[in-house]
């Protein structure tokens, strides 16, 4: 019987820009994305037929297809084969609503899995065109690392690596779905952009406070005042605490801070967890293995 578990590691954007909707619905976007270790465990098993996605806790879609199972079934597609019985079993770490990649880290995760399992030729290439088909963050996420995404978020530059650091990621008690967030920016003034050119030559230079100097999310511009109050509590906190820096990461509403000291990171992630329950330690990933 085939079975693999890997980690889906979610994603901050250090950098993240909308440069206007597209024709397609889609909006064009300028980022610069980072995986941390923050991450959810994903089982693929092969089964003797049918598709089964198990989480505790997490509410399933009951009148379509799961973003897992139209992944397994890209994927299968994409090598001319019929889809074998498979469980997906998610044990989830990464909070749902967050701006930090969980659902699409999960996918990835599962098609890792398969290429793994089933297909160890594909090029990493081929692979990140099927995770496009499911979702703009899925490339991403199957990549790993330090990356300029722009399109929709699935045309991927590696970028030299966050330098190493702790970060504090702290999600206050409310989600921030997506798609209400990109209606919010469409005819919104978003302000002033995030320096993307300045995070990705601060990111050659190694030069960690010219990184968290740059940190900046368009988002935070649309946010409504009850919104904006609590990142802006949490960002305030992390900041006291000794971050070099902080931003909300993707729509929101996680927040994240860059720290050079441990010892700091992790007070700050005690006096945030007091007031915050989803509140996490991570370091940054770099490139996944079966990528590089």
């Amino acid at each position: 019987m085939r079975t693999l578990s890997l980690t889906a590691y979610a994603k901050v954007n250090l950098a993240l820009d909308i440069l206007g909707r597209r024709a397609d619905g889609y909006h064009t976007m300028r980022m610069v994305m980072q995986a941390v270790s923050l991450g959810d465990t994903v089982t693929v098993t092969e089964t003797a037929g049918g598709f089964a996605l198990l989480a505790e806790g997490l509410e399933l879609p009951p009148d379509r297809k799961t973003m897992e199972q139209q992944a397994a079934e890209a994927f299968f597609a994409a090598l001319g084969r019929p889809v074998p019985g498979l469980e997906v079993r998610l044990e989830k770490k990464v909070p749902a609503y967050a701006g930090l990649g969980g659902g699409s880290a999960d996918v990835a995760a599962v098609l890792r899995c398969l290429r793994r399992l089933y297909c160890p030729e594909m090029p990493l290439s081929e692979l990140e065109a099927v995770g496009a088909r499911v979702g703009s963050d899925v490339p991403f996420c199957l990549r790993g690392g330090t990356c300029l995404a722009e399109g929709r978020g699935e045309v991927l530059t590696d970028l030299p690596p966050l330098p190493p650091c702790e970060i504090v990621l702290c999600k206050p008690d409310f989600g921030l779905p997506t798609p209400a967030l990109f209606a919010r920016v469409d005819g919104g003034d978003l302000g002033r952009r995030p320096d993307v050119d300045g995070m990705a030559a601060a990111l050659a230079r190694g030069d960690l406070d010219a990184v968290a100097a740059r940190l900046g999310n368009v988002f935070e511009t649309v946010l409504t005042g009850e919104e904006g109050a609590a990142v802006a509590d949490i960002r305030r906190t992390l900041l006291d605490c000794g971050a070099l820096g902080t931003v909300m990461s993707g729509s929101g509403p996680t927040v994240f801070g860059l720290f050079r000291d441990a010892a700091a990171a992790r007070e700050a992630a005690r006096t945030l967890s007091e007031r915050y329950a989803q509140t996490y330690l991570a370091r940054p990933v770099q490139k996944f293995p079966e990528t590089v």
